[in-house]
């Protein structure tokens, strides 16, 4: 009877190991969430980084970038729609092999996870409707601005307004000042570009900053992030990753503009 117990109690326990999961250590001594693929999160609100069509997957410049990362590495790419104000912190739990969503590098990111190399450089910008008299950072005093949510733009202009209305998507929080909402949206220049040539009536004023944006990995697993940056400069040097900014902005953002 002691045994029966015994057993069964040993059976439940692999069954729940098993539900719980548990990373695999490749040959090449990096971890994955599952063998032989590389899942990453994307937010697949943020066009044209990432889109989700109506079938649910998700295409644009991060997911292309994704799975061209995951072809060098020689496992299948696996991507993964995820709310972008959680995907950090589902890198560092382990949920995600990385996040390819066009993460800005910041001083508090480093704290929860490490970043590869840029991809792509960028930088923030003011966008407002043409009947706006708002130019400038200044000018954003006491003003209503729509940012997205878990993004770096609100410690912008956080010392200027304390009416910050936060989005889940970018393109949302663009749509709305288009339709008459807010007084203004401070995004990455290019997503405000692209709204622009959408057809969104809206026009960009002073831009804020220059940034950096990377592929996210869960600390402690340094030989992901180095095979990462391999794969990121075998893209660079053959011309991919300029390939794929092409095919969706018309131009290279990938080449570090200080170089």
């Amino acid at each position: 009877m002691k045994k029966r117990i015994w057993l069964i109690a040993l059976f439940l326990l692999s069954t729940i190991l098993a539900a719980c999961g548990g990373k695999v250590t490749t040959s090449e001594g990096y971890e994955l969430v599952e063998e032989g693929k590389f899942k990453f999160a994307s937010s697949g609100e943020f066009a044209p980084f990432s889109v989700t069509d109506g079938s649910g997957n998700m295409t644009g410049f991060d997911i292309e970038v994704g799975e061209a990362i995951a072809a060098e590495l020689g496992l299948e790419s696996d991507q993964e729609k995820y709310t972008f104000a959680s995907i950090v912190e589902g890198v560092k739990n382990g949920r995600f092999d990385a996040a390819v969503a066009s993460h800005t590098i910041t001083e508090d990111r480093l704290k929860e996870v490490d970043f590869s190399t840029p991809y792509y450089y960028s930088g923030a910008q003011i966008f407002v409707r043409p009947d706006s008299d708002i130019e400038t950072l200044d000018d954003l005093e006491g003003k209503e601005i729509a940012v997205s949510r878990g993004s770096t733009y609100a410690s912008l202009v956080a010392d200027l307004t304390d009416n910050i209305v936060n989005y889940d998507s970018d393109v949302v929080a663009l749509e709305s000042l288009n339709n008459g909402r807010h007084d203004v949206v401070v995004t990455d220049f290019v997503t405000g570009r692209e709204a622009i040539g959408a057809g969104m009536t809206l026009e960009g004023r002073e831009l804020l900053d220059r940034s950096e944006q990377a592929v996210a990995v869960a600390k402690g697993n340094e030989a992901l992030l180095e095979a990462i940056n391999a794969a990121l400069e075998k893209l660079r040097e053959d011309g991919t990753l300029a390939e794929i900014s092409q095919k969706y902005f018309g131009e290279d953002i990938t080449s570090d503009p200080d170089e």
